[in-house]
């Protein structure tokens, strides 16, 4: 192969040109060192940025290339016996000294597995995707050999066949290796675990379904104890030797950190977790009688650092930061894929999280009052885009409204302003499937939640919690004694797309919003950047969506009745389909019995929201022929999950018991803006809305409970008093 680029910045926007994300990596090595390499994705007009001279070039694997995988065969004998075992593909690469090394192919879901030799640990072939990613050519090997260019069309295939077909060639190499007799064991080391028996299908099932409702480890939240903490259960909870837990984290764990940890990294983990004494009795999780025994993912008892020093309670901690919102759940297929990728062609600043919960809102209200599923869940969802001042959040709206338009269903979008309870509610009744587009959204919450500032608005806050339960009954506006000014509405489908940027949405959080539900009900995508300005072009609505939405306006189930009461349709789920939302139930349930109030009210409302957007999902992939099967109930519940703790997070850094809490807050949330540690002189010049007593009241407390801790810094005149996170 010789037809590549043959530098850095012209093999990079061939690269990207061809779908795949590019990433720098050090010259002569084979790893990249940049912080947050497995988020980067880098635009055409990044790239000289990062290509501007001598060094590597690695292609993230995965999700962010379109789904291209690699296959790495790690020794000469999988190299020989890859043909026989692997799918045919157009696209192979390696060096001159391990050449055809490496098959591409293109896998939707696949995921990171390794294989590696029983008895020497060595690796034998390993499928690579997202979180991981490979050198390419132009780039050089740490020998000196050039590696090749990824040319070629790598084949589609799907992830159970490709896995299966590493797994056989693994297991093809390993019998070559060490005929039908098993390989001898390593010496074990003084942390190995004593019980190196396989454990039984059951137990193992047991435990990957665990780990899985274990949340990731992220960077900077707590992720060594998390991680350590996921060992733990494994070989402790459940009892499993050091290399099955090590697989179980190296595959289905490991994947979701962001970053993912080294091989190395977690083998020290479950060999420390496997070492140190715990509370629990050996092998509790695995020999509980029922599953549901084995209780929720509280992970507390497996962790000494996150116990009290006496007692078993543990703390009240900060909740963990799910990160970013994640780019596997920025894809619905079908009419919302469409429209995102119309907003952002048409979009200055291009706003892809803003966008995916626009389209969604404009798909909800579509298909309002016009299906529902089998528990009797409708489409109507409350939608929240978080974004900085001038980051590109009006775009989503304007493309919703030029949709509706288009397809001659402007009646379908309510007024830009709420002037009030009755006000709404007038509007729903002239129109009871409609979709109410508010910018300003966290201003607006500011004033409807209070009734000094706004008594007319104030109510406003009530009719939408009333009319979000109403979808698949009847509303009953309030009672007057002039009976033409009653209002009833059959089966009320409202959706809310907000936009607004973060200090007055989180700052319009309180402790009873919280409480009675309605922020429960809020589905909040957060976009904390703002993307780089691109020249789009102005253009109209094409076609095949307005066609797709034409085609909503014209379907009517239950024949003419079918706007005085509505006959939607019922959408199945399938079996498959049906797991998905019995093991986020499960998760809920687990959740619920925690004492956490504000966690029990956002939860509480998960699993409906979860089977909401489901519907959604599956009108959105086939309008004509819906079904919500496995993809779309597990699209639904990780963005259902991921946006509650997310607002489980918001809710511990903004919502404030008290003004003395409030002011503790907001100072430790200026340490944390600055980068976890800062100066007394700049948090006083930070923190001038404080008098000097009131800030020390608060420096003290907060020095006191541990959060914060007070150091010393050398200078060229005297030591400089420093406060960083605890």
């Amino acid at each position: 192969m010789s037809d590549g680029p043959s530098n850095l910045i012209d093999a990079a926007r061939w690269y990207l040109a061809r779908g795949y994300a590019p990433i720098p990596v050090p010259a002569g090595t084979k790893v990249p060192v940049l912080k947050g390499w497995t988020d980067l994705r880098l635009s055409d007009a990044e790239l000289p940025q990062h290509f501007n001279g001598t060094g590597n070039i690695g292609v993230l694997l995965g999700e962010p290339s379109g789904w291209l995988v690699d296959v790495d065969l790690d020794c000469e004998e999988a190299v020989a016996l890859a043909p026989a075992f692997l799918p045919p593909t157009g696209a192979t690469s390696g060096r001159p000294g391990k050449p055809s090394s490496h098959w591409w192919y293109l896998c939707e879901g696949a995921k990171t597995r390794k294989h590696q030799d029983p008895a020497s640990k060595k690796m034998i072939v390993e499928l690579r995707s997202t979180g991981a990613q490979t050198v390419v050519g132009p780039s050089m090997h740490p020998s000196g050999e050039p590696y090749d260019p990824l040319e070629g069309e790598p084949a589609v295939v799907d992830a159970e066949t490709l896995g299966a077909a590493v797994a056989a060639l693994a297991e093809a190499v390993t019998k070559q290796r060490h005929g039908d007799a098993p390989p001898p064991e390593r010496p074990a080391s003084r942390h190995a675990v004593s019980r190196p028996l396989p454990a039984p299908d059951t137990v193992l099932r047991r435990a990957e379904a665990y780990l899985d409702r274990i949340p990731p480890a992220i960077s900077g939240s707590g992720g060594h104890s998390q991680t350590y903490a996921a060992a733990t259960a494994m070989v402790h909870g459940f009892g499993l030797d050091a290399e099955t837990a090590l697989g179980l984290l190296l595959e289905r764990y490991n994947p979701r950190c962001q970053p993912p940890w080294s091989e190395k990294e977690l083998r020290h983990k479950v060999s420390d977790a496997a070492s140190k004494p715990h509370d629990r009795p050996h092998g509790w999780l695995r020999d509980a009688e029922k599953p549901e025994d084995m209780g929720g993912v509280d992970l507390s008892a497996f962790d000494p650092e996150r116990r009290h020093a006496a007692g078993d309670r543990p703390r009240s901690e900060r909740p963990p930061d799910p990160g970013p919102f994640p780019n596997q759940l920025l894809r619905v297929p079908g009419f919302i894929e469409q429209v995102v990728a119309h907003n952002l062609a048409t979009a200055t600043r291009p706003q892809p999280v803003l966008a995916l919960a626009a389209g969604i809102c404009l798909q909800a209200v579509l298909a309002a009052r016009k299906v529902r599923d089998e528990r009797g869940n409708r489409t109507n969802v409350y939608c929240v885009g978080v974004a900085p001042s001038g980051a590109g959040k009006d775009n989503a709206r304007k493309v919703n409204k030029n949709i509706l338009f288009a397809a001659d269903m402007v009646e379908h979008e309510g007024n830009e302003d709420l002037a009030s309870d009755a006000g709404l509610v007038t509007a729903v009744e002239a129109e009871p499937a409609i979709l109410f587009q508010i910018d300003e959204f966290g201003r607006f919450l500011r004033t409807i939640g209070d009734p000094k500032k706004a008594p007319h608005l104030f109510n406003v806050l009530t009719a939408l919690m009333k009319l979000y339960s109403s979808a698949d009954t009847v509303f009953r506006g309030k009672a007057y004694a002039d009976k033409k000014r009653n209002k009833v509405v059959d089966q009320p489908c409202v959706s809310v797309y907000g936009t607004t940027v973060p200090e007055h949405f989180f700052e319009s959080l309180t402790a009873d919003s919280l409480s009675d539900g309605f922020i429960a009900r809020l589905l909040v995508f957060e976009s904390a950047d703002t993307p780089a300005r691109q020249r789009a072009k102005a253009t109209g609505v094409p076609e095949p969506l307005k066609q797709a939405a034409e085609w909503w306006g014209l379907f009517k189930p239950g024949g003419n009745l079918a706007p005085e009461h509505p006959q939607p349709i019922v959408i199945e789920a399938t079996p498959e389909a049906g797991a998905v939302f019995d093991a986020l139930a499960a998760m809920v349930d687990a959740e619920l019995g925690k004492p956490d109030e504000a966690g029990r009210s956002l939860w509480a409302r998960a699993e409906e929201k979860a089977c909401r957007l489901a519907l959604i999902y599956a009108c959105s992939a086939n309008a004509q022929k819906p079904v919500i099967d496995e993809d779309a109930a597990r699209w639904a519940c990780d963005l259902s999950s991921y946006l509650t703790r997310r607002m489980l997070y918001i809710a511990h850094e903004w919502v404030a018991d008290g003004v003395f809490d409030a002011r503790q807050k907001r100072v430790v949330r200026v340490v944390r803006k600055a980068g976890g540690k800062i100066s007394r002189s700049e948090l006083c010049r930070k923190t001038q809305w404080l008098t000097q007593r009131e800030r020390q009241e608060v420096i003290d407390n907060l020095l006191e409970t541990q959060q914060l801790r007070q150091e010393e810094e050398t200078s060229a005149t005297r030591p400089k008093v420093v406060y960083a996170l605890a």
